[in-house]
């Protein structure tokens, strides 16, 4: 690979996490597409496979994470991803932020935030009318809870949904990325 073509290739991690025209749009690299089992993290300027989730069990949705941002739990920040088709991982998919799934995690005794936000990609034909976490299925919502209990399980961790919240929340989520990547 020639140095010029191996600098043009970005660490998905670092990439910028919101339009620069647009703020209210946010940037999403995809880790594990919808209907998948494997679970990747990004690592350096590639994905590692980092579990094979068993027989049966499969992300719902699109999932993966806003670039140069930092949650509680201090990793990127989650998003679970609507849109149209799955895509694969590593894809940057401009997105709007509709809600946050609050959750909490506990590994060996120690618990901490694990929130999931919940976007639309801006493309999406079958989702372009939601703009409230309110506006999907409550029972679709107790299901998406569902699997990341069971996900987490997997790991021998305990996960909890504390509440799901609008986009007032979720921005206000948003804000403190912003201000954390300006300061």
């Amino acid at each position: 690979m020639s140095k010029k073509l191996k600098s043009a290739i970005a660490a998905p991690i670092t990439l910028k996490p919101f339009n620069k025209e647009d703020d209210s749009t946010v940037h999403v690299v995809i880790e594990t597409p919808k209907g998948c089992q494997n679970k990747f993290d990004p690592v350096l300027r590639s994905f590692r496979l980092n579990r094979v989730l068993p027989s049966g069990m499969a992300f719902p949705y699109d999932f993966g994470f806003v670039p140069s941002s930092q949650a509680d739990d201090g990793d990127p920040a989650d998003v679970l991803l609507l849109m149209d088709y799955p895509v694969f991982p590593g894809c940057v998919v401009e997105s709007r932020i509709i809600g946050v799934i609050e959750g909490e995690q506990e590994a060996e005794g120690t618990k901490e935030r694990n929130n999931r936000l919940v976007a639309v990609a801006k493309h999406s034909h079958a989702h372009s009318d939601l703009k409230d976490i309110s506006d999907l299925n409550p029972k679709l919502l107790k299901q998406v809870g569902e699997f990341f209990i069971n996900y987490h399980k997997q790991s021998e961790e305990k996960f909890k949904v504390l509440g799901v919240e609008g986009p007032k929340e979720a921005e206000r989520l948003l804000d403190s990325i912003k201000r954390a990547k300006s300061a």
